[in-house]
């Protein structure tokens, strides 16, 4: 199983780590046979899958059951739980009794939260802890509504040298990786190269030490996709092509069988 070490040792030989977000069981199952490095249960689960309208509604309560399922499905995966809007800005004693309480009613190996020097404190008090801390910054999604929007991160003078300077900060504190969301390539770059820890990018470039994407995004579920993202699958069109066999042949008769009937 994969471990904190092992993904500053991949740093360090140049080979790239893999993340994708899960949320339930069979997908992260899934994602472990397939060789995922790190599988993320993000607060994405709140817009992706909950219907919310952006993450900032999900609460604690309700990304237990998603990590502990996510938990119980990996053998080789490093598991990381995001903690949610209004769960750890308030104090590190507060970001120490969510993370807690994450890692030990889902199982999880690590958490996730968004910020740089504001949250520094929380940060320390949290590996202080012995749980280990996976930073998140550029765009940070709970922050949308003071970020002015969607934007793209990086831009513009002292852009670099704030982000550094927050992802340092992160670092001192004890991440042991961070998350680099929207960042323009060049910036997420000099960031990376002056870390000691991973980066983990998503819209950050090829030159960070790893890549993420949701996993709806990566594998074509739903009608809008960013334009950072691939589609490696189309399992939306799978799914609904499946449901409409589906109904196709009980309305018509062809499903069950007798190959699918217990006679005796």
């Amino acid at each position: 199983m994969k471990r904190i070490h092992h993904f500053k040792e991949m740093k360090a030989r140049g080979e790239k780590i893999t993340m994708l977000t899960a949320y339930d069981f069979p997908t992260a199952r899934a994602f472990d046979e397939a060789g995922v490095d790190m599988l993320l249960v993000g607060d994405s689960l709140g817009d992706n899958m909950l219907g919310y309208d952006s993450t900032v509604p999900l609460t604690l309560d309700e990304m237990i059951p998603f990590a502990r399922a996510v938990a119980k499905a990996t053998k080789n995966a490093f598991v990381v739980a995001d903690l949610p809007f209004g769960t750890y800005e308030v104090s590190p004693e507060q970001a120490v009794e969510s993370s807690i309480r994450m890692m030990k009613l889902s199982g999880a190996q690590a958490i996730k939260f968004e910020g740089g020097r504001r949250i520094a404190r929380q940060v320390k008090a949290v590996t202080d802890a012995g749980i280990p801390f996976c930073g998140h910054l550029g765009f940070t999604p709970q922050s949308e509504n003071a970020l002015g929007g969607r934007r793209i991160q990086g831009r513009g003078d002292g852009a670099y040298d704030e982000l550094l300077a927050d992802a340092l900060a992160l670092q001192e504190a004890g991440a042991f990786a961070v998350v680099l969301e929207m960042v323009i390539a060049p910036v997420a770059a000099k960031v990376t190269a002056a870390l000691d820890i991973p980066t983990i990018g998503i819209g950050a470039g090829a030159d960070t030490d790893g890549q993420v994407l949701v996993w709806l995004d990566a594998l074509g579920v739903g009608d809008w996709h960013p334009s950072f993202s691939r589609q490696f699958a189309q399992v939306g069109t799978a799914m609904s092509d499946g449901a409409a066999a589906y109904v196709r042949d009980v309305k018509g008769g062809a499903f069950p069988s007798s190959d699918h009937t217990f006679d005796e």
